[in-house]
């Protein structure tokens, strides 16, 4: 059996869509043998697919083969995340250090949210 590599991340659940995982091929985002992929490209058992999601760089070995989107329950049986313990540091980092950042894409803040910004990051002094 043979398996186009977006067919596949998207049977597996690694990407919502399988429009979305031809993307991220195209993009230069899924590596196999650290050489990025076409979404044509066919995958074999035992396969290590990379997927680069900055900053980290999560890994799948291949363990069976389908081109049908699995119930979320399956998917162990056909895929093993082998992501390295580096790279899981990173996600655990993120973690920690919380949104320090405003979310790209929702512009400047209101006045409202300049207000509470201001209040917070300037001292407040008590007349006695």
């Amino acid at each position: 059996m043979e398996t186009r590599i977006d067919k596949y991340l998207w049977a597996m659940r690694l990407f919502k869509t399988r429009a979305m995982a031809a993307e991220a091929c195209k993009k230069g985002r899924i590596f196999i043998k650290n050489v990025a992929v076409k979404p044509s490209r066919i995958i074999k058992i035992g396969d290590v697919i990379g997927i680069r999601q900055n900053p980290v760089l999560y890994s799948f070995e291949v363990l069976q083969l389908t081109e049908n989107r699995l119930n979320a329950k399956l998917v162990p049986e056909y895929v093993r995340n082998v992501t390295t313990p580096d790279q899981l540091e990173i996600i655990e980092l993120g973690k920690l250090s919380g949104n320090i950042q405003r979310a790209r894409g929702t512009g400047r803040p209101t006045k409202k949210e300049r207000r509470d910004l201001d209040e917070f990051f300037e001292p407040v002094f008590f007349d006695e």
